[in-house]
């Protein structure tokens, strides 16, 4: 009889076991219901979660022009962020054409309409508080869509040695990183451990703002700009602290281990599996379920000339006046082709 009721428990614990894997394959993943979202919803501006499990309500669009910056890649449709985020690189490109010499930023991908798990590209950017931005100043001109998805954006790497190539890289590039890594706002700048390396270099005696700077991956031809949970995101996830220091005495390891090619007999790399909604904090699938924003939402930026009354404080959320059509770009020359970018303060 004992072994009888054994049996019969390993039967329906099989059968179990069967039924919960099959309910996995058919749950989609997480990936695929926030990249088919086109629309932010209808809501109060909240990160929810973390920068790499989460997703984003009430997120605004980054106009496509402004007088200092344009959007690139727009065919991605990731330029959405929290209205903080928005308000702070309207806010850098300003301070990097006033303290840094660039004619405008290029931004890259922020976040997805409602945030969550992207299809490709990035593991984080998904709760509204991450952004890239081009290391490619600004052209002379305003480009069209086609020119945005396929302009080149050359790397300042030297794919030989993994460091600087001294060739394209800008003394106004370190301005531009510092610029932003001053901002209060910003928690993490990441870029290439040779940008990491230059910038250890040359920054003289004011350092404090590398330790803001860490090395990763990629991001050889972009930095990436990493903002902390804003007032009003109560679900929100903090990342734990950059500790003390500069972070140049750390960087042996990438360059001699991390950057180097793997050994022949190294097991090949396996793509980690899919997030699944349920994986997500509750609330992002409340988040797809929420309706439409109406309308266009962006955040225009307040002028230059009224620094009190920056766009950037958000807190409490902007009331409905605060969404209206992107401030009309300021002219610039068209000289009729696509201009490379400047590598040098005379290029």
């Amino acid at each position: 009889m004992a072994g009888s009721k054994r049996g019969r428990w390993g039967a329906w614990a099989l059968a179990a076991l069967v039924g919960l894997t099959g309910a996995a394959r058919a749950e989609p993943a997480a990936k695929d219901l926030f990249s088919a979202e086109r629309h932010p919803s209808a809501a109060a501006p909240q990160s929810i979660g973390f920068y790499s499990k989460g997703c984003l309500a009430g997120g605004l669009e980054m106009p496509k022009d402004g007088p200092t910056w344009q959007v690139m890649k727009p065919s991605r449709d990731r330029a959405y962020a929290h209205p903080a985020m928005i308000a702070l690189l309207q806010k850098l490109s300003r301070d990097a054409a006033r303290e840094a010499n660039w004619r405008g930023l290029l931004f890259g991908d922020m976040a997805q309409p409602r945030g969550g798990p992207m299809k490709d590209g990035h593991a984080s950017h998904q709760i509204g508080l991450d952004a890239d931005i081009y290391l490619t100043e600004m052209p002379n001109r305003r480009l069209s869509d086609a020119e945005r998805d396929g302009m080149p954006l050359p790397s300042v790497i030297d794919k030989r040695t993994n460091r600087i190539d001294e060739r394209r890289w800008r003394p106004e590039m370190l301005k531009l990183i510092r610029t932003a890594a001053e901002e209060p706002e910003v928690e993490r700048i990441f870029v290439h451990p040779g940008i990491k390396e230059k910038l250890c270099k040359t920054a003289g005696r004011d350092r404090s703002w590398l330790n803001k700077v860490r090395p990763m991956y990629g991001h050889d031809y972009h930095f990436h700009v990493r903002i902390s949970c804003q007032p009003g995101s109560t679900n929100c996830k903090e990342q734990e602290s950059t500790g003390s220091g500069d972070g140049c005495d750390k960087l042996d390891w990438w360059f001699n281990v991390a950057l180097q090619p793997p050994p022949p007999n190294a097991k090949p790399y396996k793509k980690p599996p899919p997030i699944f909604l349920s994986a997500l904090p509750r609330a992002c699938a409340a988040v797809l379920k929420q309706p439409d924003a109406g309308g266009a939402r962006t955040l225009v930026a307040a002028p230059a000339s009224e620094p009190e009354a920056s766009a950037r404080a958000v807190e409490p959320p902007p009331s409905a006046a605060a969404y209206s059509a992107p401030t009309p770009p300021a002219p610039v020359p068209d000289a009729g082709r696509l201009p490379m970018p400047r590598f040098r303060p005379g290029g």
